[in-house]
């Protein structure tokens, strides 16, 4: 396989050296970025398959080939000639179509993780983020009986227990393998900002939010544009659930949320929290099948082909018992492994409702990458209008899937029942606004300060929780020093760093298209609107898939909702919720 990608290696060279004896034209530019497309598929999709076996079944060895085959697709991208000729090409962007100017771009983005110039760094950093993973998932949580648990048994006590000793032991059991990361992550930030810096960026931040036309300090004005616009829902609903928890842990109300009290390791989302809201309860005569398989008649059922048998044959979807010896990853996300027809989905699919959401969210990756995977998007465009959009797509998905109708019309619930609107759209909201804050506030404004002004190793976890105080109101339930990293516990700061903020414009896009496809083409309330069936919401939903990133994502979401990306979406769906929130707390301090 290696001596293949060598001559493919050569090949390219001799490609790229005979189409730079002759003048840079519009022309040539499309030549070159064909040529590259082909050897850069092929050399992607080792390296992608190398990645899924040494994320389905952690060992050292799997790991040393995933490092292996991505050193080689890093060497590929980042040849100086490569650069150089990229660099040459967008000296005139006004002489290239869209689509030309968007490869090279990509090309260029692609080259700024691995750039020739410095390979010692380039290796360096391949070694040391293939290490970070395999540290990652393979670590073992344990309590303080011995007991081993997975993560997702975590995160199941961490709804259901109402012992706050206990609570706070299993919150701090979740915490140890930030001891583990520390010197890794201190590691990669150095390596990571070397490789952008290299290539003018003012560190690995600013690479990353490139690919939305920005730099650093405009990323992270952004951020803190939402924040600002969503802090006084976000405030609203933190006070209430500040009351309520106070009333279910018979404890008196806190100034500010002790981290432990809420029902993620990272107050991320806070599900369980509702009354009378036991989604849970609809799956418990569900298989982790039988979820998986809903998911996929959703997509059909809005004219949307079957998933393939490759799809089926080839994904990990479902958990492993405590004592596997096998050892995987266990965040879920979709692969696109070849850009093409080898599409796949890597989950611990469990019984409830997280993951009815969950899997109704990473198909939504799935059928993007089927929509665009076709003739009109050249390889490289084959991607979400930005990183956020791709998210948004299954966000907006993963809300169309807990809507009362739907789940009616396929058995989850009864036709009679009766539900309380305010207690249904309170829990969604704590799912949805309360994730702002962390997404855009404590993690992304962690990894700017972390990138751009290279936090000291010594003050990581001095810094990860003054934000969280600040964004999210919450701190710790005892001193965390800097022997721990809460920070690296989050499994994106390692292996998908720079990257969160991608998830906040997805909750934006989320509820700016759900309303839109709510009253203009169901012509229903935005509260109880059913995709199911509908042919003509699939039709409008694949008019954007299948254009990958061919277009201008700015122009374009205004083209197909009326209005520029903004809060606004958000703030009009949950409205009945905030004045709801309102009367609720009357007479109590809002915030903290």
């Amino acid at each position: 396989m290696y001596k293949q990608i060598f001559l493919l290696l050569i090949m390219f060279f001799v490609s790229f050296m005979i189409f730079n004896c002759t003048d840079s034209t519009e022309s040539n530019a499309k030549k070159f970025v064909d040529n590259y497309s082909k050897e850069f598929q092929i050399l992607y999709y080792q390296a992608s398959l190398a990645q899924w076996v040494a994320n389905t079944n952690i060992t050292d060895e799997n790991t040393q080939k995933e490092i292996t085959a991505n050193k080689l697709l890093s060497v590929f991208e980042g040849r100086k000639g490569i650069i150089d000729s990229v660099k040459m090409y967008l000296k005139d962007r006004s002489k290239l179509d869209f689509e030309t100017v968007g490869q090279l771009d990509k090309i260029l983005y692609n080259a700024s993780h691995a750039p020739a110039s410095i390979p010692e760094v380039v290796d360096q950093l391949v070694n040391a983020e293939a290490k970070q993973t395999q540290v990652l998932y393979g670590y073992e949580f344990k309590l303080k009986d011995g007991k081993k648990v997975t993560a997702n048994d975590i995160d199941n006590m961490l709804v259901n227990e109402m012992n706050l000793a206990k609570r706070q032991e299993i919150w701090e059991a979740s915490k140890e393998i930030g001891k583990n990361l520390k010197d890794g992550l201190s590691n990669l930030q150095g390596l990571r900002n070397k490789v952008a810096r290299e290539m003018g960026y003012s560190s690995y931040f600013d690479l990353e939010v490139s690919q939305y036309g920005m730099k650093a300090g405009e990323m992270k004005d952004w951020m803190q544009k939402v924040n600002d616009q969503l802090k006084p829902l976000y405030e609203q609903l933190y006070t209430w659930v500040k009351y309520k928890l106070a009333e279910r842990y018979h404890a008196p109300v806190p100034d500010k949320i002790p981290a432990h009290w809420l029902p993620n390791r990272w107050a991320q989302e806070w599900p369980g929290i509702v009354e009378g809201i036991n989604l849970d309860n609809m799956f418990k005569d569900k298989s982790p099948e039988w979820i998986v398989k809903q998911g996929e008649k959703f997509y059909i059922s809005m004219g949307m082909p079957h998933l393939p048998q490759s799809f089926w044959d080839k994904s990990d979807l479902y958990s492993l018992p405590a004592d596997s010896p096998r050892k995987k990853n266990t965040h879920a996300s979709a692969w696109h492994l070849d850009l093409d027809k080898d599409i796949r989905s890597l989950m611990n699919v469990e019984s409830n409702a997280e993951w009815f959401q969950t899997v109704h969210h990473e198909l939504g990756h799935t059928y993007y990458f089927i929509a665009y995977s076709n003739p009109n998007v050249p390889i490289l465009l084959r991607d979400g209008l930005n990183p956020g959009f791709h998210e948004g797509m299954g966000e907006l998905i993963a809300t169309a899937s807990m809507q009362q109708p739907y789940l009616k019309e396929i058995g989850l619930l009864p036709n009679d029942v009766q539900i309380d609107s305010i207690k249904w759209l309170l829990n969604e909201a704590l799912s949805n606004v309360v994730f702002i804050p962390f997404a855009t506030g404590t993690m992304s404004m962690w990894e700017y300060e972390f990138y751009e002004n290279n936090l000291p190793k010594d003050q990581m976890n001095k810094k990860w929780w003054e934000l969280a105080e600040k964004y999210q109101g919450i701190v710790p339930p005892a001193v965390r020093d800097e022997v721990y990293c809460d920070a690296s516990t989050k499994t994106h700061i390692n292996d998908t760093p720079a990257y969160y903020y991608n998830y906040a414009v997805a909750k934006l896009v989320q509820y700016q298209l759900h309303n839109y496809i709510s009253k203009n083409i169901l012509k229903q309330n935005p509260h109880y609107a059913n995709y199911y069936n509908s042919k003509e919401t699939g039709q409008y939903l694949l008019s954007i898939l299948e254009k990958g990133k061919t277009i201008d994502w700015r122009s374009f979401i205004k083209e197909k909702t009326g209005e520029e990306l903004s809060a606004n979406g958000m703030l009009e769906y949950f409205q009945p919720l905030m004045d709801w929130l309102k009367k609720e707390n009357a007479g109590r301090k809002i915030g903290w």
